[in-house]
């Protein structure tokens, strides 16, 4: 993710700035399009979390995955109280950093919510992670980390 978030920090839910090179290494990388306003966001937004929680709280040993949230909030604000309110405890690309256009641009984002699916390069492992998620569950996750040329280096 290095080339992905080269010389950025992000930020945790809890106001945090995270090295990026060093939160997502050799994980599997969930870049998640949303906004607090979008209902259907709104919707998607606690099975991600679920997700989240089951790949990384109830896993032994935890995934190696990571969402990175990118916002379409109105506000610094609203992204902050969309993260409180509904999100897990993942990271974020901070609400000023311009950065985010780019990102949109790059990955061919026309609507939220969009959950895309990256390697380490951040080349696209899917850009249906949602329908991905909500149609299999956790085990697409499986299929994500085979393409991710990240398994080799998962040690247990």
């Amino acid at each position: 993710m290095v080339d992905v978030f080269s010389g950025r920090l992000l930020v945790s839910r809890d106001g945090r700035s995270v090295d990026p090179e060093e939160a997502l290494q050799n994980k599997v990388v969930g870049l998640y399009f949303s906004a607090g306003w979008c209902s259907p966001c709104r919707d998607f937004t606690p099975v991600l979390c679920d997700f989240y929680t089951e790949l990384l709280e109830e896993s032994e040993p935890p995934a190696p995955f990571e969402v990175v949230f990118i916002s379409s909030d109105h506000s610094a604000e609203e992204m902050v109280g969309y993260m409180h309110a509904m999100h897990g405890d993942w990271l974020a690309l901070p609400f000023h950093d311009p950065y985010k256009h780019d990102l949109k641009k790059k990955y061919n984002i026309t609507a939220i919510p969009k959950l895309v699916i990256v390697k380490q390069t951040g080349e696209v492992i899917t850009d249906k992670g949602r329908k991905q998620i909500r149609d299999k569950g956790r085990s697409c996750f499986w299929n994500w980390l085979e393409s991710a040329d990240i398994f080799q280096n998962f040690s247990s």
